[in-house]
């Protein structure tokens, strides 16, 4: 039984450059990249090119780049980084409710250190409204941050309207953006947007985890948390784990042009929801301006992990919402006003550039299945 694979918005294969890429540092250019001899510095030739790949499909400078363990640390750094340098202007941080726990968790222990965090609730659809976070930025106001693309709808958040807002109003405001579910499908440009911060992964675009990377603008330049050896400039030192960080570079190299992406997810979410909508059962929670590669919706009647049980019987897996809430109902859902039974029934369907229109079909076949199966139990 083929396995098919519909939760990319939690993790993805490796690709064959990137793993290909991996095993190389783990097997030859395994010296370590502080190391002043010739295996150090081909080990350092290795981590510079993973860099420079990072930083092309961002459109910065490779010197703005800093690796870490992956987008969970990257999100953490920017935030308590940019509150530490700016918390001379004042103590109030504005965000969503919606976003991922790397970052909802993060403002709830700034709170209890005395910040004061004003979360934008989401319309019905989970939209944040680009009002709202003009209204919300104030002149005490030390830091914004929010997702490009939220994890569990697909809903796109107006991060260039913080940006503007920022610039017009000439605040000392930080802007910091997670956009680990954007980079690789999106065309993202944090310099040309506004952008003071942003967060990225490697393991949402095919590359291995235990690398991801923040990049930081010449003017959003952070102070130090953490304190070791001199390595990202200080910032995030230690060690660097080379055969994730190369074969991150590897698969941002090897990611496909934006409107390719956005054409090929584009097909495959038509014709998942024209499936849907034909089922009765289901509702719809992404909406139709969010981004192609993530649907959301839940089978009435049907708790979330019964279904996903079942589809995993089937070699189908999905998911339901994000990965790192571990099986809790989901705040983005109860923030959008969704009832508790649509909550605990919600379901995530996420692409990648290898999905398939046959797999779609499949994965249908199997909850039509379901949904006649356990409805009948239930």
């Amino acid at each position: 039984m083929t396995k098919i694979y519909l939760d990319n918005a939690a993790t993805t294969r490796v690709c064959e450059p990137a793993a290909q890429k991996a095993l190389q540092m783990m097997t030859e250019t395994y010296g370590n990249p502080s190391s002043l001899h010739t295996m150090g510095f081909e080990a350092e030739r290795e981590m510079t090119a993973a860099r420079q790949a990072v930083a092309d499909k961002l459109g910065v400078s490779p010197g703005e780049i800093y690796f870490t363990s992956g987008g969970t640390e990257a999100n953490n750094l920017a935030i308590f980084g940019a509150v530490k340098r700016n918390s001379r202007w004042g103590k109030r941080i504005v965000t969503t409710a919606i976003e991922h726990p790397s970052v909802k968790n993060v403002m709830e222990q700034l709170e209890k250190d005395g910040f004061q965090v004003e979360y934008l609730m989401p319309d019905a659809q989970g939209h944040i409204l680009p009002e709202q976070v003009e209204q919300a930025i104030t002149d005490d106001t030390i830091l914004v941050s929010m997702m490009l693309v939220n994890n569990e709808t697909g809903v796109r958040l107006p991060v260039e309207a913080a940006a503007t807002a920022i610039k017009r109003k000439k605040f000392h405001t930080l802007l910091h953006v997670d956009a680990i579910q954007a980079f690789g499908k999106l065309a993202v440009r944090p310099s040309r947007m506004g952008i003071d911060l942003m967060s990225i992964s490697s393991h949402k675009i095919h590359g291995p985890k235990g690398a991801g990377a923040l990049y930081v603008s010449g003017s959003g330049k952070l102070p130090s948390r953490v304190f070791g050896g001199g390595q990202e400039k200080e910032l995030r030192p230690g060690t660097e784990p080379l055969p994730a960080i190369a074969g991150f570079g590897a698969a941002a190299a090897a990611l496909p042009e934006a409107s390719v992406l956005e054409k090929h997810f584009g097909q495959l979410n038509e014709f998942l929801r024209e499936q849907l909508e034909q089922m009765e059962e289901v509702v719809i929670h992404s909406p139709k301006d969010a981004v192609p590669y993530i649907l959301s919706f839940s089978v009435s009647g049907i708790r979330a992990e019964t279904m996903l049980h079942f589809l995993a019987s089937k070699e189908v897996f999905v998911s339901s919402g994000s990965a790192c809430s571990k099986a809790k109902p989901s705040h983005v859902l109860t923030a959008m006003g969704l009832s508790p039974v649509l909550v605990q029934s919600s379901l995530r369907v996420s692409f990648s550039r290898f999905t398939t229109k046959e797999e779609i079909s499949e994965f249908v076949s199997a909850l039509k299945q379901g949904t006649k199966q356990l409805v009948k139990k239930s």
